[in-house]
């Protein structure tokens, strides 16, 4: 498709120019490290959707939802596309709720600790950072794939040029910095994947044909009332929605949005377009089934790269790294918001800037595992999936305690343990078949409520007043 030299030079020039716009809006900061870390109360609702699109389409959208077509057809895509609008609805009544509690408030962590204590703290705070950690390698390991197929340029090559321009801007520029960025991305992304579908339209040969080749070959695929299908799109449904609760980047931007008004229409419909998209992606997958089949974990690209022409070839290495670069920017956001926060309350003396210095240097160190991890080209699917299980068992604990002022950290942990040891009981093993997934999810998200219910009637918690945590929660500039 294109050589090696020139694939390269492109890889350079574009993830350069996303990265010195970054840098150039980044001399807009003052070294503030409220702005630096949650942006409060600076965003538009357009503003909020490009931001939420941008952060929401990864690389992953060009490999996963294709993929998961290939064996649950339909119901898969259908419930994988749902599951990608769910997050951000649900987050609107939570968000809301915390913008009302604690109007000064900067991170999910933060909120756990002042609510609950030390104990359910300390393992909400390991599963936000093993998910953020995963979700980053995943990003730069699907464009490091992804720009394989196009020429042979070594994985740790890209890995090392994605990540590298990525932290240029996000470590200096913040959150203020990403959120402008991805609506430059947005720009880049939104024309060329309506490209890619027209493309991909032309390489089906249409609704028909594929209709007709998939009647034949795999006719389960298009049942809406296939057993494997609605049971793979309920798995994708719920963990996808439990575990985007607990993406720091969808609180940071919560905080970020201009009023509540703001965050509401920028999280509706930052749900709802986000739900077509992956749908389109999904089709592809049902197209790669039509046609023969192959490396489903590649099935975008075997349906289109044989019509491809060479204009979009290069095409896609933008479309990649917009994609990729608004969602790890994200990522390293998130965990320097963390690190920050918690750096304030273990160093309350401490400088604004020495606490944004150690906030960069944190991402800095952070980044050399994941480029070590991406180069290796590992499959990080079963690693999502424990995570994703970690979420489910934390949800209820965690986000009752926003509405219920009889909720303590006591109840808390334990409802969040017991959820988490039952759902590992039936969690398939990483070599085994993954027909007790959904189970595994249910009942890691539903045992926490039944333990939460027996507790809270046994061993009656003294009432929390829930007024007072507006007054725990303060800004972090000196």
């Amino acid at each position: 498709m294109l050589s090696t030299f020139a694939t390269l030079s492109w890889l350079i020039v574009f993830a350069g120019s996303f990265s010195l716009a970054g840098v150039w809006y980044a001399r807009r900061s003052h070294d503030n490290l409220e702005d630096f870390i949650v942006a409060r109360n600076s965003q538009s609702a357009t503003a909020t959707i490009l931001t939420l699109l941008a952060s929401s389409l990864g690389a992953w959208i060009l490999f996963s939802p294709a993929q998961a077509a290939t064996w649950g057809g339909i119901g898969a895509i259908t419930g994988y596309a749902l599951g990608s609008m769910a997050p951000r609805l649900t987050m609107i009544p939570l968000g809301q709720r915390m913008r009302e509690l604690i109007p000064r408030g900067h991170t999910l962590t933060e909120f756990v600790m002042v609510r609950y204590g030390r104990g359910l703290y300390g393992l909400v705070l390991i599963i936000m950072m093993f998910y953020l950690f995963i979700s980053l390698t995943a990003e730069i390991t699907a464009i490091s794939k992804m720009v394989t197929l196009i020429a042979p340029i070594p994985l740790w090559v890209t890995a090392g040029i994605v990540l590298g321009c990525t932290l240029l801007y996000t470590a200096w520029g913040g959150l203020r910095t990403s959120i402008f960025t991805d609506q430059v991305q947005m720009i880049i992304i939104v024309p060329l994947l309506g490209i890619l579908v027209l493309l991909g339209w032309q390489a089906s040969g249409g609704i028909g044909a594929v209709t007709h080749e998939l009647q034949i070959k795999a006719p389960q695929l298009l049942e809406f009332d296939n057993f494997s299908g609605i049971k793979a799109g309920l798995t994708f449904f719920v963990a996808i929605l439990l575990t985007g609760l607990f993406h720091q980047g969808n609180w940071q931007r919560v905080y970020a949005a201009k009023s509540i008004r703001a965050m509401r229409h920028g999280f509706m419909l930052g749900g709802l377009l986000v739900a077509p998209v992956i749908f389109l992606m999904g089709l592809f997958g049902l197209v790669f089934v039509a046609q023969g089949g192959g490396d489903s974990s590649v099935a975008l690209f075997t349906v289109l790269i044989p019509n491809l022409p060479v204009w979009f070839s290069i095409a896609l290495i933008p479309l990649g790294l917009a994609l990729v670069m608004s969602s790890a920017d994200t990522a390293i956001s998130a965990v320097s918001s963390m690190i920050a926060v918690d750096a304030r309350r273990l160093m309350p003396q401490a400088s604004t800037a020495r606490l944004m210095h150690y906030s960069r240097m944190a991402i800095y160190l952070m980044a050399i595992p994941v480029w070590l991890a991406s180069a290796q080209g590992y499959s990080v699917l079963y690693l999502f999936l424990l995570a994703d299980l970690f979420c489910s068992a934390a949800a209820f604990p965690v986000f009752f305690g926003l509405y219920s002022p009889r909720y303590d950290g006591r109840t808390a942990l334990i409802s969040t343990l017991s959820g988490l040891l039952t759902g590992i009981s039936v969690f398939p093993a990483p070599d085994g078949n993954m027909d007790t997934l959904l189970e595994s999810f249910l009942l890691a998200a539903l045992v926490p409520v039944a333990v939460s219910v027996l507790m809270t009637r046994l061993w009656p918690s003294r009432h929390y007043d829930l007024s007072q945590m507006q007054g725990r929660i303060r800004s972090l500039q000196a």
